[in-house]
């Protein structure tokens, strides 16, 4: 949709923010729209590139860690003067039950099961919400509020979704 006198996604990056801050909300709603569809657009492409580049190296990859003795990790090799970089990242899960075992069996055998386990401990915000007050009062001097990064989401008064 081309509007007369509207900015683009193109003019934004030589705009001063406070320029664009400037802009009417019907203005900033167009602009927020066009980048959302530039960001899924890309991010489509983007994902499909992965893809193909998955299919293209994984086999090559596989075996290159297969002969470096290596299940994850980071290897290299060429193909046609340009190295490929493939990484396939460990993710370890452990059991909470069993590692709570294995912590009681360290103590009781004198250990500090602390020197081989690590132990986080939290509140989900449900059950604090749920807590009588005066139990929560005992959680707070624990509990610090963090915000993120504040979001909006500009919709045409028209648009209905």
């Amino acid at each position: 949709m081309t509007i007369p006198n509207h900015i683009t996604l193109a003019d934004l990056p030589a705009m001063p923010v406070g320029e664009i801050a400037a802009l009417s909300a019907d203005q900033l709603a167009l602009l927020q729209e066009a980048a959302q569809q530039d960001l899924q657009r890309a991010k489509t492409v983007s994902d499909w590139l992965e893809g193909a580049i998955a299919l293209k190296y994984a086999d090559r990859a596989h075996d290159s860690r297969q002969e470096a003795g290596k299940d994850t990790g980071t290897i290299r090799f060429e193909d046609d003067g340009v190295t490929v970089i493939a990484d396939l990242p460990k993710r370890i899960d452990w059991d909470q039950r069993a590692l709570a075992e294995l912590a009681e069996t360290i103590a009781a055998s004198g250990e500090n099961p602390a020197e081989f386990i690590e132990t986080t401990l939290k509140v989900s915000e449900r059950k604090y919400a749920a807590l009588p007050e005066s139990w929560r009062k005992g959680f707070e001097p624990a509990r610090t509020v963090r915000t993120g990064n504040p979001k909006f989401r500009l919709v045409l008064n028209e648009e209905v979704r």
